[in-house]
């Protein structure tokens, strides 16, 4: 029996080496597949990183363009707007300057009109002095003539007027002084 024995210890041996040596080519392509898988991983992560680097230029490529176009505008803009308010400003003295000089000429008559007053003037002096009863008609006229005047720079009644003229007696007047101071 002992060469049967020494049979069994050789398969024995033989398959502990049989599976010593399996477990080895086992452990090698574990080990030659982990090696690849890493190595791909590696490379995978590189390629992700540069392309990730890529987008992150071209974004910051795009965000400093649209930073400098925004800038632009943006000065354009307060260019314009400068522009428009010193234009705004000078419009402004120009209508005050406006407005002062038509209260100026308003206020001041013409050469016709103050000899028409001095003319008025004298025959209201002479109708006073002459007519006994004049003197208090006179001033409830003149009265009513201030009210009415006044009346004329504010609501509808100045806006009529412009739009129709109404003949009175100081178109009529003047005709009159004119025609007796020809006599």
């Amino acid at each position: 029996m002992a060469p049967q024995s020494s049979f069994s210890f050789d398969k024995i041996a033989r398959l502990q080496y049989l599976l010593t040596c399996d477990e080895e080519i086992r452990m090698e392509s574990f080990l030659i597949g982990l090696g690849i898988g890493v190595v791909l991983a590696i490379v995978l992560v590189v390629v992700m990183s540069v392309k990730r680097h890529k987008e992150i230029l071209a974004a910051n490529k795009e965000n400093e363009r649209l930073k400098r176009m925004l800038t632009d505008r943006m000065d354009l803009e307060s260019e314009g707007l400068s522009k428009l308010k010193e234009q705004n400003e000078e419009l402004k003295k120009q209508n005050e300057n406006l407005r002062i000089t038509m209260n100026t000429y308003s206020q001041k008559p013409g050469r016709k009109e103050l000899a028409r007053l001095q003319v008025y003037q004298l025959a209201v002096d002479r109708l006073t002095i002459n007519s006994p009863g004049f003197g208090a008609a006179w001033q409830a006229a003149l009265k009513e003539s201030e009210d009415e005047f006044q009346k004329t720079y504010v609501g509808v009644q100045p806006f009529i007027k412009r739009l129709i003229p109404i003949k009175t007696e100081a178109n009529v007047l003047p005709r009159m002084v004119d025609t007796e101071e020809d006599k």
